[in-house]
């Protein structure tokens, strides 16, 4: 289905591109078809390097390591795998476009000539960008740890990628200044590995000759460099011995657990907070804490009530992270209840730990954001908002996660990788709990946005007042229900955990 799915969205975008090509082409000058080939061909070659550390992780039926066994040459190892990047549908897609862009220069025959040679090499440069970056993030500090830390980074580049857009968009001081900046770009870019290839039937087409072979120079030098950069590479990953996945401590040493009080309270709560500060797929869930107000910031402005409630948004994050936090456990859970931890005390640890992440980040960027709008007035209220929904998510969880488990990716899976067995029904789950935590935190988000409104200080100290009231209060009742439930639910959690596809 997903190879179906991707052609079909192959086809339409390969369409649409004819088409705004034949439309360029018959409507633009010379000037404006040599900016949109060089920025465009320029994308599209970030795109392939940019695309190996999106899916890094996923499974491919034919890569490097796959083929490691069999008696190839390197050379023929490349060979092979830049032709199944040449074959799958974005090589596919890619290249019927490239083919397409001939259409640009049908006005300069001259110049469509000298595209055709041009566009096999810039996609071949494609190829092999895209087979150099998997390589390099596939051997990346012991494989696994590389790539979870390159996954998340790019999670934030593409949640800002808008704001990003946006704010430079809008420091255009007007429309007219767009196609100028644009035409500058172009030309920049002709002269760098990105759009040189690109550039060189638009020079034929002007009758500037020279600059024409000093890009042609350029854009073969690119894709030789590739090839002796990526062929090094190889061989140094072919003979790099994996790094182990564990470390020695010294004798006694037991970090977090060691530091908590004993007893099942204590050791869940050490292994609860270890989760949170080592493992990257409680991680990916803290990036919001950061990028949230700086998408306010891009989007409204300091100024804005969003970047001023942005607390309030980061803690229904962290509220919700926790809502099935047995699944990440996964079949590890059974020396969960091998110990013969009760359900209360782990609803406990979990809280716990789960709360020493959020409770002082959400704090921290309450007060920050307070400090950077000198809106002081408000933090009282803002927290009274976030505190409150936050405690109120804590205790929902501790509930939630008894009852369901859902299947998550893998411990070193990427996060763009399509995790096995997940449902349209498993995925609305998550609505579901988010809305009982909005309505158990709803008492003091009310109180929070009067106070706020109306500008009244005692109105925000009421909120916050109320907010850990409430929010205490649901927690305590959350341990108590979810602990009854788990020590009922535990082996069915675990059996349904052994259910989840591979």
């Amino acid at each position: 289905m997903g190879f179906i799915l991707g052609m079909l969205a192959a086809v339409w975008l390969v369409g649409l591109v004819v088409a705004g090509l034949v439309a360029v082409s018959f409507l633009q000058g010379l000037e404006a078809t040599r900016t949109i080939a060089v920025v465009a061909g320029s994308a599209l070659l970030l795109g392939w390097a940019i695309g190996p550390l999106i899916v890094a992780g996923a499974d491919g039926m034919v890569d490097a390591d796959r083929l490691a066994p069999f008696p190839f040459s390197q050379r023929q190892l490349m060979l092979a795998l830049t032709g199944t990047g040449l074959t799958g549908i974005p090589g596919i897609a890619t290249t019927l476009t490239a083919l397409a862009s001939v259409i640009l220069w049908v006005r300069w025959p001259l110049a469509a000539i000298i595209a055709l040679p041009m566009i096999a090499v810039a996609v071949l440069t494609c190829v092999l960008v895209s087979r150099l970056v998997t390589t390099m993030t596939t051997g990346f500090s012991g494989r696994r740890r590389g790539q979870e830390v390159i996954g998340t980074i790019v999670i934030g580049l593409l949640i800002m990628t808008g704001p990003i857009l946006t704010g430079i968009l809008s420091a255009v001081d007007a429309a007219s200044d767009l196609p100028a900046r644009l035409e500058l770009a172009g030309a920049i870019l002709g002269w760098t590995p990105l759009g040189a290839a690109w550039a060189v039937p638009g020079d034929v087409a002007a009758g500037a000759w020279l600059p024409a072979l000093c890009k042609l120079v350029i854009a073969v030098g690119t894709l030789a460099a590739l090839w002796y950069v990526w062929a090094r590479a190889l061989h140094s990953s072919a003979g790099t011995r994996p790094r182990p996945t564990t470390r020695t401590v010294k004798s006694g040493a037991l970090g977090l657990f060691g530091a908590m009080p004993t007893g099942g309270v204590g050791a869940t709560w050490a292994r609860s907070l270890n989760g949170w500060l080592r493992d990257p797929r409680y991680l990916r869930q803290l990036i919001f804490i950061p990028l949230f107000p700086a998408l306010f910031a891009f989007t409204t402005g300091v100024d804005g009530v969003m970047f001023t409630v942005s607390a309030i948004f980061v803690a229904l994050i962290l509220a919700i992270a926790t809502y099935a936090d047995i699944s990440y456990d996964g079949t590890a859970f059974a020396s969960v209840l091998s110990s013969g931890i009760t359900g209360r005390a782990d609803r406990w640890g979990r809280t716990l730990g789960a709360g020493s992440v959020g409770l002082p980040a959400v704090i921290v960027v309450a007060i920050v954001v307070a400090a950077v709008t000198g809106a002081w007035q408000n933090l009282a209220a803002v927290l009274g908002g976030a505190l409150g929904l936050l405690l109120a998510g804590y205790g929902v969880s501790a509930v939630s996660s008894a009852l369901l488990v859902v299947p998550v990716p893998r411990a070193g899976d990427s996060p763009f990788k399509t995790v096995p067995g997940q449902t349209f029904a498993s995925g609305m789950l998550v609505f579901l709990v988010m809305g009982a935590c909005l309505l158990l935190g709803a008492p003091a988000l009310v109180l929070a946005i009067v106070a706020m409104t109306t500008a009244s200080a005692t109105l925000g100290a009421v909120s916050l007042v109320v907010g850990v009231a409430v929010g205490a209060g649901v927690i305590v009742a959350g341990v108590f229900v979810g602990g009854r439930l788990l020590d009922r639910s535990g082996p069915g959690l675990l059996q349904r955990i052994k259910a989840f596809p591979i």
